[in-house]
């Protein structure tokens, strides 16, 4: 069991940036697949990046591929997502999500495969 709490949303202009954390709670966070996945209204939760539990492996939806970042820092229980030349079509609810299951995996990311997510923060990036 891990408990998450996303922070670094905002309201920013197209091609800025901003960096988004997970602060998470448990004791075996390291153990953990860590993900974000993000949501607009009316739209389905779609998948922006995945890391393996020892940061070794990530993986990016390719709307997204490099210009966001994905890290994590087991020591400080904490996962990141760097956000740079944000778009409009970037704007959602961002949500951070844990999967104990298979913590090697980064490639296959479905939200059914994560038991613990977080609140969501949302993010909206204008023209």
């Amino acid at each position: 069991q891990v408990q998450l709490v996303e922070s670094g949303g905002g309201l920013v202009q197209a091609g800025a940036s901003l960096r988004l954390s997970c602060a998470a709670s448990g004791r075996a966070f390291h153990s953990y697949r860590m993900a974000w996945f993000r949501q607009d209204p009316g739209k389905e939760r779609e998948f922006v990046a995945a890391i393996s539990w020892d940061g070794g492996s990530t993986h990016y939806a390719d709307s997204v591929k490099g210009r966001f970042t994905i890290s994590r820092d087991n020591a400080k229980n904490t996962v990141y997502l760097q956000m740079n030349s944000l778009k409009p079509e970037d704007t959602a609810v961002y949500y951070c999500a844990a999967d104990q299951t298979r913590p090697w995996a980064v490639v296959r990311n479905s939200p059914l495969d994560f038991a613990s997510w977080g609140q969501g923060t949302q993010v909206t990036v204008s023209s």
